[in-house]
């Protein structure tokens, strides 16, 4: 008996129209983003053409002392303390691009993704971005790449991994009561790789005493670091911190959550993933910020943070914040574009483009001091999993 087989050729072949895209993440600061005055990350939409630069007024609380009825208050009033912290910005742009012959060969019209595959490459810039700005430090200059090539500098100030150790101790200097390196307050000397070096792997993990040590930094500081939130005479502050610290501080707060809450599985947290709260304290997993440490800092430079710590630990930073602690201004929201140029309809492209800034929001303070004034900047030591 002679099989009848197919030939080559002719074998069916099962071509999916739906196309699978790689998973981007959502940014993990966006519930923390908002235009009003009460946001984590503030964003300025005045859309206004013209100018490189948006200028973010700021004043200080009154501290002059009590004058009463038998006091003169002429020729006694209280200057208000103010600063224009300026953020400068930047253009971001990116296209894709295809011809007739390609489009005529594709059975899944992959060309359709172009639009949605350049949003998510925005979010992840934008996400990425804010936790550059979270480690960069104040500076009242114009971003060193600013409307230059390879994509010029949206983040203002210093970017950690170009700042000298003498621009890091001036940093840590000017906010010496916002800066903290492990568990311990005497770890500071305001020497900055010094301190990191002082970050061990036993006593300096982020648990539960690290979050309250945090929020004390916060609440003691001057100026005033406001929190994100009030309510019936409660302080609520945001802490992002990276996957390796975030894992620690969920391991040392099982016990507290298994005593604390229901424990039928749909309530008990120590089923579900998400957000931990502690002494008015939200803690938010930001895995991006473990990325940061091991790929952009991990080229040699002279600050260092993954093998900066007490027998060469790995170092993650957190970042404790309250209201206004970033600003993110916008000159040109994203806005879909397309190729002019099609060489007789036989080219289609498709781009986006948009214009920012981002960057801490901080005070010049006692004349020379570059105050971060909305965050409380922490080191850990976060050693990856094994």
């Amino acid at each position: 008996m002679s099989v009848t087989t197919v030939q080559t050729n002719n074998k069916l072949i099962q071509f999916r129209k739906e196309i699978t895209r790689e998973y981007i993440r959502e940014n993990a600061f966006s519930p923390y983003m908002g235009t009003g005055m009460t946001a984590i990350i503030r964003t300025l939409q005045d859309n206004k053409k013209g100018g490189e630069q948006v200028n973010v007024p700021i004043v200080t609380r009154l501290k002059q002392a009590v004058s009463g009825a038998a006091d003169t208050l002429v020729d006694h009033e209280e200057a208000i303390d103010n600063y224009g912290c300026r953020l400068y910005v930047d253009w971001a742009r990116h296209a894709v691009v295809t011809n007739a012959a390609e489009e005529q060969k594709d059975s899944a019209d992959i060309f359709a993704e172009a639009q949605p595959l350049l949003a998510d490459w925005g979010k992840e810039l934008q996400r990425d971005e804010i936790i550059q700005a979270m480690m960069a430090l104040p500076s009242e200059s114009a971003p060193a790449n600013l409307g230059g090539a390879s994509g010029g500098q949206r983040v203002n100030g210093i970017l950690y991994e170009d700042a000298t150790t003498g621009q890091a101790n001036t940093w840590a200097s000017d906010n010496s009561d916002r800066v903290l390196y492990g568990n311990a307050l005497s770890n500071y000397s305001g020497v900055h790789v010094t301190d990191i070096g002082k970050v061990d792997t036993t006593s300096d993990k982020f648990v539960a005493a690290s979050v309250s040590l945090l929020k004390y930094v916060a609440k003691t500081a001057d100026p005033h670091i406001r929190p994100y939130k009030l309510g019936d005479g409660r302080e609520y502050f945001v802490a992002f911190a990276g996957s390796n610290n975030f894992r620690q501080l969920r391991t040392d707060m099982l016990t507290i959550n298994e005593n604390a809450r229901p424990r039928d599985v749909g309530a008990n947290p120590i089923f579900q993933d998400g957000d931990l709260i502690y002494e008015g304290v939200i803690i938010r997993e930001v895995p991006e910020i473990d990325s940061m440490v091991n790929s952009l800092w991990d080229s040699g430079i002279s600050l260092n943070l993954k093998t900066g710590g007490d027998t060469s630990s790995r170092v993650a930073p957190v970042f404790l914040c309250g209201q206004q602690a970033i600003a993110m201004p916008w000159a040109k929201m994203p806005t879909p574009t397309t190729r002019d140029e099609t060489d007789y309809q036989f080219l289609r492209g498709v781009g986006i483009k948009m214009c920012y800034g981002i960057g801490k929001v901080f005070k010049k303070h006692s004349s020379t001091k570059l105050v971060q004034l909305g965050m409380v900047t922490g080191f850990f030591s976060a050693a990856n999993p094994s």
